[in-house]
Protein backbone atom coordinates (compact mmCIF):
# COMPACT_ATOMS: atom_id res chain seq x y z
CA UNK A 1 0.00 0.00 0.00
CA UNK A 2 1.95 3.54 -0.98
CA UNK A 3 1.71 6.13 1.60
CA UNK A 4 0.86 9.56 0.09
CA UNK A 5 0.73 12.83 1.65
CA UNK A 6 0.60 15.72 -1.09
CA UNK A 7 -0.54 18.97 0.36
CA UNK A 8 -1.90 21.85 -1.61
CA UNK A 9 -3.36 25.39 -1.37
CA UNK A 10 -5.36 26.16 -3.76
CA UNK A 11 -6.81 29.60 -4.39
CA UNK A 12 -9.74 30.73 -6.85
CA UNK A 13 -12.27 33.57 -7.46
CA UNK A 14 -15.71 34.58 -8.32
CA UNK A 15 -16.20 35.03 -12.31
CA UNK A 16 -14.87 38.69 -12.89
CA UNK A 17 -13.80 38.87 -9.08
CA UNK A 18 -17.44 39.91 -8.15
CA UNK A 19 -18.29 40.21 -4.28
CA UNK A 20 -20.70 37.79 -4.22
CA UNK A 21 -19.45 35.86 -1.79
CA UNK A 22 -20.94 37.98 1.91
CA UNK A 23 -20.41 36.74 5.19
CA UNK A 24 -24.18 34.94 5.20
CA UNK A 25 -23.26 33.55 2.12
CA UNK A 26 -19.78 32.37 1.99
CA UNK A 27 -21.28 30.45 5.59
CA UNK A 28 -23.59 28.17 3.74
CA UNK A 29 -21.19 27.71 0.67
CA UNK A 30 -18.18 26.87 2.55
CA UNK A 31 -20.15 24.47 4.66
CA UNK A 32 -20.98 23.06 1.42
CA UNK A 33 -17.94 22.76 -0.39
CA UNK A 34 -16.91 21.24 2.78
CA UNK A 35 -20.19 18.86 2.90
CA UNK A 36 -19.13 17.93 -1.09
CA UNK A 37 -15.21 17.39 -0.12
CA UNK A 38 -16.05 14.37 2.21
CA UNK A 39 -18.78 12.90 0.05
CA UNK A 40 -16.27 12.95 -3.22
CA UNK A 41 -13.04 11.45 -0.70
CA UNK A 42 -11.20 14.37 -0.62
CA UNK A 43 -9.39 15.34 2.37
CA UNK A 44 -10.10 18.97 2.57
CA UNK A 45 -8.18 20.24 5.39
CA UNK A 46 -9.14 24.12 5.70
CA UNK A 47 -11.78 26.19 3.60
CA UNK A 48 -12.32 29.89 4.53
CA UNK A 49 -12.12 33.15 2.15
CA UNK A 50 -14.03 36.50 1.56
CA UNK A 51 -15.90 37.84 -0.74
CA UNK A 52 -14.96 37.12 -3.79
CA UNK A 53 -12.62 33.99 -3.44
CA UNK A 54 -11.74 30.94 -1.52
CA UNK A 55 -9.40 29.35 -0.13
CA UNK A 56 -8.77 25.47 0.26
CA UNK A 57 -6.06 23.54 2.15
CA UNK A 58 -6.25 19.67 1.42
CA UNK A 59 -4.24 16.58 0.88
CA UNK A 60 -4.18 14.12 -2.13
CA UNK A 61 -4.45 10.23 -2.12
CA UNK A 62 -2.83 8.23 -5.11
CA UNK A 63 -5.98 8.33 -7.14
CA UNK A 64 -6.48 12.26 -7.42
CA UNK A 65 -5.71 15.38 -9.35
CA UNK A 66 -5.25 18.65 -8.78
CA UNK A 67 -7.70 18.88 -11.86
CA UNK A 68 -9.93 16.54 -11.07
CA UNK A 69 -10.32 18.22 -7.35
CA UNK A 70 -10.97 21.66 -8.47
CA UNK A 71 -13.24 20.22 -11.29
CA UNK A 72 -15.59 18.35 -8.52
CA UNK A 73 -15.21 21.43 -5.84
CA UNK A 74 -15.93 24.31 -8.36
CA UNK A 75 -18.61 22.53 -10.42
CA UNK A 76 -20.38 21.19 -8.00
CA UNK A 77 -20.39 24.79 -5.86
CA UNK A 78 -21.71 26.58 -8.74
CA UNK A 79 -24.32 24.40 -9.55
CA UNK A 80 -25.03 24.22 -6.04
CA UNK A 81 -25.60 27.85 -5.42
CA UNK A 82 -27.68 28.77 -8.68
CA UNK A 83 -29.79 25.33 -7.76
CA UNK A 84 -30.51 27.44 -4.18
CA UNK A 85 -30.60 30.61 -5.39
CA UNK A 86 -28.12 32.03 -2.97
CA UNK A 87 -27.44 35.13 -5.44
CA UNK A 88 -29.65 36.69 -7.20
CA UNK A 89 -27.57 36.56 -10.71
CA UNK A 90 -26.13 33.50 -12.23
CA UNK A 91 -23.30 32.00 -10.47
CA UNK A 92 -19.73 30.96 -11.79
CA UNK A 93 -16.49 30.56 -10.86
CA UNK A 94 -13.78 31.93 -12.53
CA UNK A 95 -11.62 29.33 -14.51
CA UNK A 96 -8.51 30.57 -13.32
CA UNK A 97 -7.23 28.69 -10.10
CA UNK A 98 -3.82 29.01 -8.17
CA UNK A 99 -2.36 25.52 -6.44
CA UNK A 100 0.60 25.35 -4.89
CA UNK A 101 2.36 22.24 -3.24
CA UNK A 102 3.12 22.76 0.55
CA UNK A 103 5.18 20.89 2.85
CA UNK A 104 4.28 18.91 5.69
CA UNK A 105 6.38 21.44 8.00
CA UNK A 106 4.43 24.62 6.63
CA UNK A 107 0.94 23.29 6.97
CA UNK A 108 -0.11 25.11 10.12
CA UNK A 109 1.23 28.17 8.74
CA UNK A 110 -0.92 28.24 5.85
CA UNK A 111 -3.87 26.61 8.02
CA UNK A 112 -3.15 29.86 9.80
CA UNK A 113 -3.33 31.94 7.11
CA UNK A 114 -6.43 30.88 5.25
CA UNK A 115 -8.48 31.53 8.62
CA UNK A 116 -7.40 34.92 9.21
CA UNK A 117 -8.63 35.86 5.07
CA UNK A 118 -11.16 38.24 6.43
CA UNK A 119 -8.49 40.46 8.71
CA UNK A 120 -6.00 40.25 5.72
CA UNK A 121 -8.38 41.76 3.25
CA UNK A 122 -8.94 44.92 5.69
CA UNK A 123 -5.22 45.25 4.10
CA UNK A 124 -4.67 43.72 1.37
CA UNK A 125 -7.01 43.18 -1.63
CA UNK A 126 -7.74 40.22 -3.43
CA UNK A 127 -5.91 41.11 -6.53
CA UNK A 128 -2.42 42.00 -4.56
CA UNK A 129 -2.83 39.14 -2.40
CA UNK A 130 -3.13 36.87 -5.94
CA UNK A 131 -0.55 38.52 -7.30
CA UNK A 132 1.98 38.16 -4.00
CA UNK A 133 1.31 34.29 -4.56
CA UNK A 134 1.81 34.49 -8.47
CA UNK A 135 5.74 36.21 -7.65
CA UNK A 136 5.95 34.07 -4.29
CA UNK A 137 5.51 30.65 -6.69
CA UNK A 138 6.87 32.16 -10.45
CA UNK A 139 3.63 31.28 -11.97
CA UNK A 140 3.16 34.04 -15.01
CA UNK A 141 0.14 35.06 -17.22
CA UNK A 142 0.80 33.78 -20.53
CA UNK A 143 -1.35 35.65 -23.24
CA UNK A 144 -3.63 33.41 -25.41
Amino acid sequence: MPFIKIWVHLIWATKNRKPYLTKKIRTKVFSHIRENAKEKGIHLDFINGYKEHVHILFSMNQEQSIAKIVHLLKGESSHWINKNKLIRYKFSWQEEYLAASISHSAVDMVREYIKNQEEHHCIKSFTEEYQIFMDKYGFEIVDK
